[in-house]
């Protein structure tokens, strides 16, 4: 669970859905600071408006209401900024904030999570996980029944699990754990060949049976494109953990291709954790080892977002 949480609010439905899953994911004694970040007032619109309202008043009651409507203990915060990831970044950051929630914009289907552009921009390297509300989770009543975690066994996807089981441990709910098997990316990349001997069932067996080894909880492997299946796996869950692709020294949020697509398709509550101070990063996990050298990461990255790319191209279509 978090103790200090920033908690992005627009005076829009995804506020309200962002206040809501920051109570689920809020510790006990925990903090909630609920944010909003409007453009401010220039001087010119004052002089053509003299009596125009004052925007920090607006802000600080679009909070008030968010507080009252989800009844929460909670600072709240009006800050004047022109972009709102960017400031809820900084802020995170100022106060070594341990989790930022936002609401998901209400493009796309029911249930959809998906982010604004700016403030997915903003977002990608912030200095503590981020959650996102599903479209309507406000509306959601029932508690937390299932959380699933995305597990490669790299360190970010064993940080995840650590997580999951802390939550599930609070709210008395199951974990599923699922791991996707692929032939790795950096296959067709031309830097190494295809291994030979190995089917697509003898792979899913041997990630079956190093996931049956996690004790207290459910597990699958299936062979796919980890976006797209994770993404239906959040059919099945209430809340979806992943951990992100990092790279470099700093413990940052860096949503690498896989995250990027579940941000704009994960079908529930969405949360991304940063990569671990000083950990090395790895292509896929289990799939390819522990060290990977510059080359192989960057065809690595390569295919897989080509991959994602085109998957999402086709999703577009059939909504279309």
């Amino acid at each position: 669970m978090f103790a200090n949480l920033i908690v992005g609010v627009d005076g829009r439905p995804g506020g309200a859905d962002a206040v809501a899953l920051a109570k689920r994911l809020v510790s006990a004694d925990g903090r909630l600071t609920l944010v909003n970040v409007h453009g401010g007032i220039t001087q010119a619109a004052l002089t053509a408006v003299p009596n125009r309202p004052d925007p920090d008043q607006q802000s600080l009651a679009v909070l008030r209401e968010a507080q009252q409507q989800a009844d929460v203990d909670a600072e709240l915060l009006s800050i004047t900024a022109a972009s709102p990831g960017r400031a809820l970044h900084v802020l995170a950051e100022e106060r070594s904030a341990d989790l930022i929630v936002v609401g998901s914009c209400r493009r796309g289907t029911l249930g959809r999570v998906m982010l604004g552009d700016d403030t997915k921009a903003a977002l990608n390297g912030a200095p503590c996980g981020v959650a996102v509300a599903a479209k309507g989770y406000a509306d959601t009543q029932a508690p937390l029944a299932k959380i699933g975690v995305g597990y490669d066994a790299s360190p970010e996807s064993e940080q995840a699990l650590r997580l999951a089981r802390e939550i599930a441990t609070e709210h008395h709910c199951l974990i599923e754990v699922m791991e996707v098997v692929s032939i790795p990316a950096y296959a067709f990349a031309g830097v190494t060949p295809p291994a030979l001997g190995e089917s697509i069932e003898e792979m899913i067996q041997a990630a079956e049976a190093e996931l049956a080894t996690l004790p207290d909880v459910d597990h699958k492997a299936v062979y796919g494109l980890p976006g797209e299946e994770l993404a239906r796996f959040g059919d099945e869950v209430d809340l979806l953990l992943v951990g992100s692709r990092g790279y470099g020294p700093m413990r940052r949020l860096v949503l690498g291709s896989t995250a990027n697509y579940l941000q704009r398709h994960a079908r529930c509550a969405l949360l991304v954790l940063p990569r671990l101070s000083g950990a090395k990063p790895t292509a896929t996990g289990r799939q390819l080892g522990a060290e990977q050298d510059g080359q192989l990461s960057v065809a690595q990255d390569a295919a897989t977002a080509a991959q994602s790319d085109a998957a999402e191209r086709r999703h577009d279509r059939e909504e279309r």
